[in-house]
């Protein structure tokens, strides 16, 4: 058996999904929206998408400078988070989602402005394949440590957080992964928050979702949640 051949066969079929399940959300943005733009895979090709649509008056953040770049290089306006207090919608994938909602975010060491962008939007889309529904969060969990006193933060969390080999994001912050078990989301998220070396964690609450689209096969699942 070619094994090399089913590798292709199982990431182009995934490679299908992610565009089935972006382009389906890129139907959810309108001219003269503004809009936050997640990062990753599945972004990639959202991007297009959206550029497809030929929308008007749209204004973008970004969550990332890859993202940023990419569509800026496809004509979709591009500016600074810093003048703009809401969205009216983000899009963005995910690393994991569970049956109740909640999130894994950050394999690609963006979710501190991951989060900050969904947080400001009236609805947060989620995309993905039909790799990412799981039963219960597996992780790891991506943190982003503050720089200062990084030594001190990893010590008080315990062995269960390792550094990652990457480089700092791009608000200057060590990126590292809880690789400890979950159990009860919330109450990681809760233990996670209330040390002051963390900047955040890519734990995202069912309550900062509106909707979830994945795609299999052919065919794209919509399920929706509670959002603000």
């Amino acid at each position: 058996m070619d094994n090399s051949a089913n590798r292709v066969r199982v990431v182009s079929a995934a490679d299908s999904e992610k565009r089935l399940a972006a382009e389906a959300a890129a139907e959810l943005v309108e001219s003269g929206m503004t809009v936050g733009l997640g990062t990753g895979s599945t972004v990639a090709h959202l991007l297009p998408a959206i550029a497809r649509r030929e929308l008007r008056n749209i204004r973008c953040v970004a969550t990332s400078v890859a993202t940023a770049e990419q569509a800026r290089e496809l004509g979709i306006p591009v500016e600074e988070f810093n003048s703009l207090n809401r969205l009216d919608i983000a899009i963005d994938g995910t690393d994991e989602v569970s049956a109740d909602g909640w999130l894994i975010k950050g394999g690609g060491a963006a979710h501190l402005r991951e989060k900050i962008v969904a947080a400001a939007a009236e609805r947060f889309i989620v995309i993905g394949d039909s790799s990412k529904p799981v039963e219960a969060l597996r992780g790891p969990v991506p943190l982003e440590l503050f720089g200062f006193g990084a030594a001190s933060t990893l010590a008080r969390l315990g062995a269960e957080v390792e550094l990652r080999d990457v480089p700092s994001s791009p608000d200057g912050g060590t990126i590292a992964d809880y690789r400890g078990e979950i159990g009860d989301p919330a109450v990681l998220a809760a233990r996670l928050e209330a040390d002051p070396g963390v900047a955040a964690h890519g734990l995202f609450p069912p309550t900062m979702v509106s909707e979830v689209l994945i795609c299999r096969g052919e065919t794209v699942e919509r399920s929706s949640f509670p959002g603000r």
